[in-house]
């Protein structure tokens, strides 16, 4: 008796691994399924070997070449073959698997396919989440995802503040796919003639939020910030952005002749910036290590030249004779790692503020520091035959077009004959305060 039971068992063991062994269905039309309940919970769990397991009506039990086990429903609709996903065995097990086949039989016996179903039913969902993403939250997103880039810290705190104070009394709590023109105009027609360049940059930061919403799939449509064939047809146009108020060159030389009878150290950093054609930040930002007076070499580094962080590159500033001496003035005061530090905080670089309290002191409001820079331009395509080139390659300018991707040098002996010629310019008059005169071109 114990034998024959022993030889049943064995029989039904063999049964039930034949019940597992894959059967790969042909390509092409599933064949018609007419039974269930052809898998067994132990069959399912002891498969291994790749392929399809019939269960029956059309489920499968799929096991992919990595062994992970998936439920597959392959059914005709519309006579196309389909392959519905109802979910991994890990989450779904045999009789969830059949429960949700029915189910999805039930659609197709009304005319629905599963497969459109839930692509409908994903992107309802998809809508939805998207509604209750309101601006300030897609802002946020937004400013978070590309401040990495930012080098400053101040410039995130501008996008926040803008955003805050223009845009979300307006639209800031409403779903992001909400924003219209209606409501961006109402935003900005406030303070688009009284404060022109602050509306300017909310437009813009407004226009980034709902481009980035966008391709995230929180809206749909044109943008209704965007300035061309839109806004600009509704809002005056804003007038021209002001330049900084430069100095005339021909008063270069009386203005330098006046900053080297101050004795503050503003009044040095104001000259060096002049005599190098640098901007305000490079040049009180300058450390010790940064230069080689031997050489007459000053390198700012890349972190700290205007540009976005993967263009800018290093800025090699050829010195003039004042310009080192300018640099040996301050050694012999020097406290820290900055050249022209803060005279409250030695350990800090001399703030923008200095320079401007300098100039109101010389009673010099109409210009500004910054503006020497287009006095030593202005003097350098008036008055000399330097090529253009060298002039905006001692800005740090970059050039563009075709000129500007064949010149892969910084120029540098060109620009120190140029830069020789300024400071003797401003140095000469200075002295003698004698008449401008033309310099001779490189």
């Amino acid at each position: 008796m114990a034998k024959a039971e022993k030889r049943s068992q064995a029989a039904a063991r063999k049964a039930e691994a034949v019940s597992v062994v894959p059967r790969v269905e042909p390509k092409g039309k599933p064949r018609r399924a007419t039974s269930t309940g052809k898998l067994t919970a132990l069959a399912v769990t002891r498969a291994t070997k790749r392929g399809m397991y019939n269960d029956g009506l059309g489920l499968y039990l799929q096991i992919a070449e990595n062994g992970s086990k998936s439920w597959i429903l392959r059914y005709l609709f519309n006579g196309r073959t389909r392959h519905y996903g109802i979910g991994p065995l890990h989450t779904v097990n045999l009789a969830e698997a059949r429960t949700r086949a029915a189910v999805a039989r039930l659609q197709i016996l009304d005319g629905i396919d599963p497969v459109e179903a839930r692509r409908e039913r994903k992107a309802a969902a998809q809508l939805e989440a998207a509604n209750s993403i309101t601006f300030d939250d897609a802002a946020e997103e937004h400013i978070k995802a590309i401040e990495p880039q930012w080098k400053s810290k101040k410039l995130g705190k501008q996008w926040r503040s803008h955003l805050k104070t223009y845009a979300s009394p307006h639209f800031g709590k409403l779903p992001v796919a909400a924003v219209d023109t209606g409501l961006v105009t109402r935003a900005l027609m406030p303070i688009w003639t009284t404060k022109p360049e602050t509306a300017s940059r909310v437009r813009m930061r407004i226009e980034a939020v709902l481009d980035a919403a966008k391709v995230k799939g929180y809206r749909t449509g044109d943008n209704p910030a965007r300035w061309d064939g839109h806004l600009q047809h509704i809002l005056a146009a804003l007038p021209a952005a002001k330049h900084h108020a430069a100095i005339p060159y021909t008063e270069v030389a009386a203005f330098i002749a006046d900053l080297r009878t101050r004795e503050a150290t503003s009044a040095r950093a104001l000259e060096f910036l002049t005599l190098t054609a640098t901007r305000t930040n490079e040049t009180l930002g300058a450390q010790w290590d940064e230069f080689d007076l031997q050489g007459k070499v000053w390198t700012v580094p890349a972190i700290r030249m205007k540009g976005k962080a993967k263009v800018a590159r290093e800025h090699r500033v050829p010195l003039s004779d004042r310009a080192v001496e300018i640099v040996k003035e301050m050694q012999k005061i020097k406290h820290g790692p900055f050249v022209f530090p803060s005279a409250f905080r030695p350990m800090k670089p001399m703030s923008g503020n200095a320079l401007l309290d300098l100039l109101k002191r010389m009673e010099r409001d109409d210009i500004t520091s910054h503006g020497m820079r287009a006095a030593f331009r202005t003097w350098a395509g008036e008055q000399t035959s330097h090529p253009g080139a060298v002039a905006e390659a001692c800005l740090a300018h970059v050039v563009k077009g075709v000129e500007g991707v064949y010149q892969r040098g910084d120029l540098f002996e060109k620009r120190r004959k140029l830069m020789d010629d300024w400071a003797r310019y401003c140095n000469d008059t200075a002295t003698t305060g004698a008449n401008v005169i033309p310099m001779r071109g490189a």
